[in-house]
């Protein structure tokens, strides 16, 4: 065996009998070392057992106006809206607007060649005066029992029918006028001059809206179709908006959606300073009942139980259980009727930290309004 594995087998033999020797006293000390920890884990939770004190925020109860609402979302729609398009064909000769204009009921907003209609028309009243002077003579003579009643009825025919032609032509052209409906704002053009239009095409010219006022369709749960009726306010939102508008119900379905089982209505609302768009999105709220000295407290401050509902309040500084009749509720909140007075310190959070008897750290207090 060489010199150096001799060495290295006597530095081994020597670390395995020094660890021999320390091994006992190590795991001596180890085990001092976890009992005492040990030790103080379990003095630290005796310590927090016997602390007592639950940290909780409270609200000092009081009364506030309680308002039972339905809450909805419709869509705001124009007040009367409708495509522009041609009756007859024709090419556009005049456009008389301009996009984004407000215009007038009656208002020309384009014109279509009409040289042809007009021509047959100068040709039909030439024919007419013709038509009179021989119903002017046949008349004369038949007075005179110079011509029979049937003579004469064949020129008034024909002037009759003369007259009907023209009335049908001068129709005609009124069609190559054409007008505003009512009032309104002009939309976006999509013809031009010289565009020939075909009758009842899928061309349209442009698209008139009239948003004053404003209508809003909406739904509501059918178990409200008795609270909500012509008249009814209502308020409302729109998206991306904190202004609140105010309109009323004027409209009402006379059925239930069987699919849905809710109710549509239509509220109308002023527009006059044009905020409103037609197809924004609307939140809208109804106000069914109000209650101007309700006691309201957080729905997290509740607890339901197998003989109803209980709260927590602060009694000499010790939680009590007392339980409680709710009414209305609503999103964040519900209304007590029974149990709480104005005064009260209610518990309302930390509550799973409270026990009946025991004392309590308030942490916060909030007082309604």
């Amino acid at each position: 065996m060489s010199k150096p594995i001799k060495s290295i087998l006597t530095v081994l033999v020597i670390l395995i009998i020094t660890g021999l020797a320390f091994y006992p006293k190590l795991k001596q000390y180890t085990e001092s070392k976890e009992k005492s920890a040990g030790n103080t884990g379990t003095q630290a939770a005796s310590a927090a057992s016997k602390g007592g004190s639950a940290p909780i925020n409270i609200m000092v109860v009081g009364n506030q106006r309680l308002e039972e609402k339905i809450v909805s979302t419709g869509t705001i729609i124009a007040n009367e809206e409708v495509e522009i398009r041609s009756e007859i064909a024709g090419r556009v000769t005049a456009i008389n607007f301009k996009e984004g204009d407000y215009v007038k009921k009656g208002t020309v907003l384009v014109r279509i060649n009409d040289a042809d209609l007009q021509a047959q028309l100068q040709k039909l009243q030439y024919q007419k005066k013709l038509a009179e002077v021989n119903e002017e003579r046949q008349k004369r003579l038949l007075e005179k029992e110079a011509i029979s009643q049937r003579d004469y009825d064949i020129s008034l025919t024909n002037l009759n029918s003369l007259n009907a032609d023209i009335d049908n032509l001068r129709a005609q052209i009124e069609k190559t006028l054409i007008k505003a409906p009512f009032d309104g704002t002009i939309g976006l053009r999509y013809v031009s001059e010289g565009s020939y239009l075909a009758p009842n095409s899928t061309t349209k010219i442009a698209t008139l809206t009239n948003i004053n006022p404003a209508k809003i369709d909406f739904s509501v749960p059918a178990k409200y179709a008795l609270n909500v009726n012509k008249g009814t306010p209502i308020t409302f939102t729109t998206e991306g908006g904190s202004e609140k508008f105010g309109g009323r119900v004027y409209a009402i379905e006379p059925k239930i959606d069987p699919n849905t089982r809710t109710l549509t209505l239509r509220a109308t609302s002023p527009n006059n300073n044009r905020r409103l768009f037609a197809g924004s999105f609307a939140r809208i709220e109804i106000i069914l009942n109000s209650k101007p000295n309700a006691i309201v407290v957080p729905t997290e401050a509740v607890i339901p139980n197998l003989k109803g509902h209980s709260v927590f309040v602060v009694k000499n500084n010790k939680a009590q259980s007392i339980p409680v009749e709710i009414g209305t509720r609503g999103d964040k909140t519900i209304e007590i009727f029974k149990g709480l007075s104005v005064g009260d310190t209610l518990i309302t959070s930390g509550i799973l930290q409270v026990k009946p008897g025991g004392e309590v750290d308030i942490k916060n207090v909030v007082r309604t309004n």
